[in-house]
């Protein structure tokens, strides 16, 4: 386990690391959160400090239903080492009084992202100690490897395993239940309802049986949503190791019949697959950020069984997303088309096409697996149209859009004739109309109980931007498969920008209505929404018109890090997003920045002025938050007000691919210019 290799497999220094001056201050390291990832939907994830601030964090978070079935068995672990008979903690945990204890934390010297896998550096008086993470790539297996980098020898290891079985979105108190549990000389295996066993070892190392029940961790992340924040732990007994200078070791935790004991092979392994999608990527002249960032993508592709064999998907975002259609296609062209990953790009688009119904992208496949998909989006089908444009256009290979015309026909097809959820072309206009009451079908999709807080039925702005796009993608499709299909659907879309230009254009106003006709009328409100009239491939608007759209999403929705999705001036308009859930559903879509909306105006940015080094600017600022919160990754929202503090999801998948997806853009159209 010889972090030197780092260097062999990514050739660069550490974009993200730390000193005493994070590691140290637990303030600091609690609000930075490290994740390793299986390509299934499982994880292992946590703070840098150590302390389990969520119910979703743990060392082996298995997807026993890949990618859902997220199940935590290995919440942590307790950590002692004992050197000339002096006990030293490595593990952090926080109970319900506000105790932290042990304080391992303050030990913590430095700590360092290896790729994506976290490395922490512990001192000691003249010993250091490098403890690191990561998972086997298909395998639901987590090692934690230590190594002494420097001192006497040899040390002895203490280390508890603290397990439950439990779906990640729920707590679950102890007293009531009990684990079964069955041990050997080093490993234990455990038994719980609701999961196949799984097992904890320690090769090399001694397993003391002792199963106690530790009470009472306090997750604070929870406590801050409103939620249930209380959690037991079952402690089957310790594991005793000896590490001696050049002797590395590990503990193993697998929910597998046969996993990799060799733990070196297998940290060789995960790094060398890092290597890998560098390569694959063509990142060797690219931007830390831009490596960093494909890594990130790398842990937001995973499989789902489609019909008994292997698909590919997205999940939405980590820790508590599953697949959404919406974010899935949006996020396909920079997660797999930017990091040279086309065969997965493809892979994603089938496994989607497989549930389109009545010309519908399901909205997200719903837990636990085999419920039916929903399908109450009237923009994820749009956007499966322009991602697979977007593959046509990268991978200039024919076979995928020949299998996936059909499905293209019918989605644009069903929108004409009209589908679900009032989803349909007025034929007055042209424009595409969709909603009824008591259903969210946007992307601005936040519902508490029967109330939408941001109903938008009518005609919305971006729909319809999508709309125009998917007509002239598919009459671009159509050419040279079907000349008459082709030639009407260029007639209707130079219908629908006639008719946008006249309903959502104001004279006298940069900025473009949100909603035309509406139940109430027209919505005038000033949203982040107009910015893809200007930005698609298939821009609606130019010139003046166009230059104004930008002018004013930058002047009232910007924000270093994403687009606020309401002006602050603008009625209900909250700035900060934080409380319990029905305090945060209401701060969502009315104020809260969303970085994937960096993306969009990045590229609109570039359109109206073109200024590419000028739009490459505006994403400079993530390369500092790739250091806070998610670590290595972008998080799903921001305050809208300063300091726009990190939100939501630490990892998500629309903010990493579009960050992504322009910062490559933008640099190779600079590089072509030079």
């Amino acid at each position: 386990m010889d972090g030197s290799r780092r260097h062999a497999a990514l050739g660069a220094v550490a974009l993200i690391s730390f000193g005493r001056e994070i590691c140290g201050d637990l303030p600091s390291a609690l609000r930075r959160e490290w994740l390793v990832t299986n390509g299934l939907g499982g994880y292992a994830s946590g703070t840098l400090a150590g302390v389990n601030t969520r119910r979703y964090h743990g060392l082996l978070v298995a997807a026993l239903t890949p990618p859902v079935g997220r199940t935590v068995l290995v919440a942590g672990l307790s950590e002692w080492m004992v050197l000339d008979g002096r006990r030293y903690p490595l593990s952090a945990h926080e109970y319900g009084d506000g105790t932290v204890d042990p304080d391992g934390y303050r030990y913590v010297q430095s700590f360092a992202l290896d790729g994506m896998l976290p490395v922490w550096t512990y001192a000691f008086e003249d010993t250091l100690l490098e403890r690191r993470v990561w998972m086997a790539y298909g395998g639901g297996t987590t090692y934690v490897g230590y190594r002494l980098v420097r001192g006497r020898g040899p040390a002895i290891l203490r280390l508890t395993p603290l397990v439950t079985c439990r779906d990640f979105h729920l707590l679950r108190p102890g007293g009531g239940w009990r684990p079964e549990t069955r041990a050997d000389a080093s490993s234990v295996t455990i038994r719980a309802e609701g999961a196949p066993p799984y097992r904890v070892l320690a090769p090399g190392g001694r397993f003391v049986q002792d199963g106690r029940w530790w009470w009472n961790f306090l997750h604070r992340e929870e406590r801050s949503r409103g939620l249930d924040d209380r959690e037991d732990l079952y402690a089957p007994g310790e594991f005793v190791l000896s590490l001696s200078p050049g002797e590395p070791v590990a503990l193993v935790a697998t929910v597998e019949d046969d996993p990799d004991l060799d733990a070196a092979r297998a940290l060789r392994a995960a790094l060398d697959r890092q290597g890998a999608l560098l390569r694959r990527a063509g990142t060797e002249r690219a931007d830390p950020i831009v490596r960093q960032l494909t890594l990130a993508a790398d842990q937001l592709i995973v499989r789902r069984d489609v019909g008994g064999s292997a698909g590919m998907t997205v999940l939405a975002g980590y820790h508590w997303f599953g697949d959404w259609g919406r974010d899935a296609m949006i996020a396909l062209p920079g997660l797999t088309l930017s990091t040279g990953r086309h065969d997965d790009g493809a892979e994603i688009l089938r496994t989607f096409s497989a549930f389109v119904r009545d010309g519908l992208l399901p909205n997200n496949f719903p837990e636990p697996r085999g419920a039916d998909p929903s399908y109450n989006t009237a923009d994820a089908s749009l956007w499966f149209v322009l991602a697979v444009a977007a593959y046509d256009a990268a991978a200039r290979e024919r076979g995928l859009v020949d299998e996936l015309y059909a499905v293209v026909r019918e989605i644009v097809d069903r929108h004409l004739a009209g589908t679900r959820y009032g989803i349909g072309m007025d034929a007055q206009d042209g424009l595409l109309r969709a909603g009824e009451p008591g259903v969210q079908l946007t992307w601005m999709d936040a519902k508490v109980d029967e109330t939408i807080i941001t109903p938008r039925v009518g005609k919305p702005v971006e729909i319809n931007a999508l709309w125009y796009n998917a007509l002239r993608t598919a009459a671009r499709l159509s050419a040279g498969r079907d000349e008459a299909a082709a030639s009407r659907y260029d007639v209707l879309a130079g219908r629908v920008r006639a008719a946008f230009r006249a309903r959502f254009v104001r004279p006298g106003r940069d900025a473009l209505a949100d909603v035309v006709d509406g139940p109430d009328g027209d919505d005038l409100t000033e949203r982040a929404n107009q910015i893809f009239a200007v930005s698609l491939p298939f821009p609606l608007l130019d010139g003046d018109a166009a230059a104004g759209v930008v002018r004013a999403v930058g002047r009232a929705l910007l924000t270093t890090y994403g687009l606020r999705s309401l002006a602050p001036d603008a009625p209900g308009y909250h700035g900060i997003y934080e409380g319990d859930l029905l305090s945060r559903d209401h701060a969502y879509h009315e104020g809260t920045a969303w970085a994937w909306l960096i993306g969009p105006y990045a590229e609109a940015y570039c359109r109206v002025t073109g200024d590419a080094a000028g739009a490459l600017g505006l994403l400079r600022p993530f390369e500092h938050h790739l250091r806070d919160a998610g670590l290595g990754t972008i998080s799903e929202i921001f305050d809208g007000d300063p300091p726009h503090r990190p939100r939501g999801c630490i990892a998500q998948a629309w903010s990493v691919a579009e960050v992504l997806r322009i910062w490559r853009k933008l640099s190779a159209m600079m590089e072509t210019h030079r």
